[in-house]
């Protein structure tokens, strides 16, 4: 096994792995399982090799407070709890999922928001579970997700650094990959802070270090995969002005086709880093280095005989 690496069902995630991508659906399905299977659809088209969705139980991860603010949503004026409950998928709808996943030959997973949701998620078996940025101080979460004995994703948005550490002490490192990650929707450059990827590496060499962006970009990740990102998460989207909080963050379809064709184009422009003679290289040195010295001689020569 290749050092700092997980297996995510068929994939190997770490250094001198292909990049692992990670289309995040998440709730930008608005409720409806066929745009969830567009979705899937447009993810296996860009060549990811996963998609991820998002699970709550409403009445755990909605504060009391809060249940009865009103909304403006696509379904009429709700309150903020009846909100929740119509973009959460139940069973049937994960198990058309999964099906269509499977058709599809793509992995599924999801950002599990509370301890009633893992359970609900581990009926399909996943490959691995996701812990989202405002998961990551929930230690009885963090507790329960370890219990599985999955391998972990966590994201480090809106953290300090004492609490990315606290949370990878409960989890533990066997298994755990690191996201790097900026929870602003959509995020601007100057909060990107690419270069903790390095960070994380460093910190966590045993662990597989990622990215997990919320830019509007393409630039960014790409950046991020250069500078030794492992795997990349962004947000898909049929279209980045539909209703939605995270819409506006994410990619559509022929931009995730172009973030994967052009991570895919990093990976190779990377190399090695073993310096060796390319291919490309022999027949213009032989011709460079060679050639040289033969023009030299005749030089002198031409010059002897006006002598």
């Amino acid at each position: 096994m290749h050092p700092a690496s997980v297996r995510i069902g068929n994939d190997l995630v770490g250094d001198d792995c292909p990049i692992y991508v990670i289309a995040e659906i998440g709730i930008n399905h608005n409720g409806s399982i066929e745009l969830a299977k567009r979705l899937i659809d447009g993810a296996v088209a860009a060549g990811c090799n996963a998609v991820k969705f998002q699970k709550r139980t409403p009445e755990l991860c909605v504060p009391r407070e809060q249940w009865g603010i009103l909304r403006e949503t696509p379904w009429g004026v709700l309150s903020y709890i009846d909100y929740r409950r119509k973009t959460e998928f139940g069973h049937a709808e994960y198990a058309e999922i999964a099906r269509h996943c499977a058709t599809r030959k793509i992995p599924w997973f999801a950002s599990c928001w509370d301890v009633e949701a893992v359970a609900f998620i581990e009926r399909f078996e996943p490959p691995c579970h996701k812990v989202a940025s405002a998961s990551i101080t929930d230690l009885g979460l963090l507790r329960r997700l370890k219990a599985t004995e999955r391998p972990i994703i966590l994201s480090t948005g809106m953290s300090t650094f004492e609490e990315i550490e606290r949370a990878v002490q409960t989890v533990g490192q066997r298994g755990l990959l690191i996201a790097h990650s900026t929870s602003t929707y959509p995020c601007p450059a100057e909060e990107l802070n690419l270069r903790m990827v390095h960070t994380l590496k460093r910190r966590f060499p045993d662990c597989p270090i990622g990215y997990s962006g919320h830019e509007p970009g393409l630039l960014p990740t790409w950046s991020a995969v250069a500078m030794g990102a492992t795997f990349v998460e962004r947000h898909i989207t049929l279209d980045r002005s539909m209703w939605g909080s995270d819409q506006a963050a994410s990619l559509d379809l022929d931009g995730f086709k172009q973030l994967v064709a052009s991570i895919r184009e990093v990976e190779i422009t990377l190399g090695d880093g073993v310096k060796r003679l390319q291919p490309g290289e022999i027949p213009v040195r032989n011709r460079l280095r060679v050639a040289r010295p033969e023009r030299e001689e005749v030089r002198r020569a031409q010059a002897n005989e006006r002598i």
